[in-house]
């Protein structure tokens, strides 16, 4: 790393692409720009925040934290020497807390001259085999000040070192992503004062953490061993979620092997993902989620969860619901574009309501660079919720729709599988079947479509595809694909 980058004034916009599929007589809904980076510098994204001032902040994986103000296009240093950082949580103007691979680290600018001097270990109270794959995210922080973090499960393309922090555990080393250090493939809640309580087990590569305004804990997880396709779970206290060698470090499992435990077994034992994102055509490695906190700065979607997407160039939207006291709900896409970059590995919004992206391309199929997503005040033509009923579905819809279309069932293309829970690597989609529209009610005010269909069953993805549907101003669905996760029924 050129250290003649640091304190270097310079940064600007390099380019700027609307999104192309969103086609509107009044233009694009969102456009994307991208942000120059100091010369040098390896813009391989591991965390964004904002700080109370305005500016943005980042770590990158070489090490480096930088601040950029996008006023005056300029990048500063606040700290450097970092072990692989992978998250960013602004604290105030002066303080961040930052995920290095080791430990959770305060870092504090005591001297107010925008540089951080003060490093304080917060935890490190989790093992390392040395393993590459032992990467580790966080924090998220609740209303106590509580701080949430995530451990990577370690990667058979590599071994463990003589030299481990932590107890090694011989059956926990076992399986294509194993457990052989304690606590890999948990999250673990960090108090105030540093006491480290293992939370929940069962991830695989928990890349990223939410909590929304009720103080629900969201986790995503990458489709492999273990995980038939990728997921979002509500992560709850004392849960396993399904991969098997983390659970080596549960009490109570002391000289257990678990992937000699049967599937049946694991299978009840674990709690399901409220959402399961389809493998390949849609997703294949989900990152950060992101709340819509935004107030309708950014568009229509205030309340909903935005998750970046690693191998498309694609950020995903996520439509939670409670069904029987659970998480459950459906996924779309919220942008596919030239303009996007694909590794979208971190998300961040700023005050004035833009979303900012960070790429990262080291390990993962990926890209560099810091992008921003603007709303140009025009709504774009999307489904805007898709709700379970009794008898099927009730989508809601940014604008009003042309209902002699929305009312007609052939418009509406319903088929469903599941994937399966087992140790081997990813799945197969199975028990792909058609189900039949049966019945369409439009609202009085055109915005909302009650489907009934033919068959409802827990257990499966619900993956709809609409033709032919319009707004009464014209304007064609941007996506017209939604994936619900059905787990419970009404």
């Amino acid at each position: 790393m050129q250290r003649i980058l640091f304190g270097i004034l310079l940064i600007g916009l390099i380019g700027s692409s609307a999104c192309q599929q969103e086609s509107s007589p009044q233009g694009p809904a969102y456009s994307v720009e991208t942000i120059e980076t100091p010369e040098g510098l390896s813009v391989e994204t591991g965390g964004l925040d904002f700080l109370p001032d305005g500016r943005l902040i980042a770590c990158f994986r070489r090490g480096e934290v930088m601040t950029y103000d996008y006023e005056t296009k300029t990048w500063d240093l606040f700290a450097y020497g970092l072990q692989d950082p992978l998250w960013i949580k602004a604290i105030n103007n002066d303080e961040v807390m930052v995920m290095q691979r080791a430990e959770l680290t305060r870092i504090t600018d005591t001297d107010k001259d925008g540089k951080g001097d003060l490093y304080k270990t917060v935890t490190d109270d989790f093992g390392m085999s040395g393993n590459y794959a032992e990467f580790a995210y966080g924090p998220e922080i609740d209303n106590e000040g509580n701080y949430y973090i995530a451990l990577n499960t370690a990667s058979a393309m590599a071994d463990v070192y003589d030299i481990m922090r932590g107890e090694f555990s011989p059956a926990g080393r076992k399986g294509r992503m194993y457990s052989a250090a304690p606590y890999r493939g948990w999250v673990m809640k960090v108090k105030p004062d540093g006491t480290t309580i293992p939370w929940a087990s069962g991830l695989r590569s928990p890349n990223g953490l939410e909590l929304d305004d009720e103080g629900n804990l969201f986790v995503p997880d990458n489709q492999g061993d273990w995980l038939g396709t990728s997921k979002l779970y509500h992560v709850e206290k004392g849960n396993f979620y399904g991969h098997a060698p983390s659970l080596v470090w549960e009490e109570g499992f002391e000289g257990i092997e678990p992937l000699e435990l049967p599937v049946p077994v694991l299978n009840k034992m674990r709690t399901k993902a409220a959402i399961q994102f389809p493998h390949g055509f849609f997703v294949n490695s989900p990152t950060q989620p992101l709340i819509d906190r935004t107030g309708g700065k950014f568009g229509p979607f205030t309340g909903q969860m935005f998750v970046g997407e690693m191998n498309h160039k694609r950020i995903v939207r996520v439509m939670l619901e409670k069904v029987q006291g659970q998480f459950q709900g459906a996924t779309t896409s919220f942008i596919d574009s030239t303009g996007l970059k694909i590794g979208n590995n971190r998300l961040a919004f700023s005050p004035e309501g833009d979303l900012w992206v960070g790429q990262t391309d080291h390990g993962w199929p990926g890209d560099q660079g810091i992008q921003r997503i603007t709303w140009n005040g025009i709504v774009p033509m999307e489904v805007l919720n898709m709700s379970l009923t009794e008898e099927g579905f009730e989508l809601t819809f940014t604008k009003p729709v042309q209902p002699e279309a929305a009312g007609n069932p052939d418009n509406y293309h319903f088929e469903r599988y599941f994937y399966q829970y087992h140790e081997a690597y990813g799945s197969d989609r199975y028990g792909i079947e058609t189900i039949n529209v049966t019945g369409v009610e439009v609202s009085d005010d055109r915005k909302k479509v009650n489907l009934t269909l033919e068959r409802l069953d827990p257990d499966f993805i619900y993956d709809m595809q609409i033709e032919g549907l319009h707004s009464e101003s014209g304007d064609s669905l941007v996506h017209n694909r939604v994936y619900y996760t059905l787990n419970r029924l009404r």
